[in-house]
């Protein structure tokens, strides 16, 4: 994929993740945020994914990557969460 792809991709997974963890007091972000979040989201959920099957994932525009990516970014901006609660309090 292209580094275009790549922002377009990390960006959806990024919104996807967001709505997912952040449900009725889901705070916004911004586009950069949630690129960075669904890039390095995506790579985390690569990760556990050949960690979870022994199989190494290819980061194509189909359902099953952007499944692994939003899984990722789920697992990422669920920690960022915790920490920052954390810092809160």
């Amino acid at each position: 994929m292209g580094f275009f792809s790549w922002i377009i991709f990390g960006a959806l997974a990024g919104w996807a993740a967001n709505l997912v963890i952040g449900g009725r007091d889901r705070r916004p972000q911004g586009c950069l945020v949630s690129v960075l979040v669904g890039v390095v989201g995506a790579a985390l959920g690569g990760l556990i994914y050949r960690l979870a099957t022994g199989e190494e994932m290819n980061f194509e525009f189909d359902f099953p990557s952007f499944g692994v990516a939003v899984l990722g970014a789920v697992v990422l901006l669920g920690a960022l969460r915790l920490v920052t609660a954390r810092r809160r309090k």
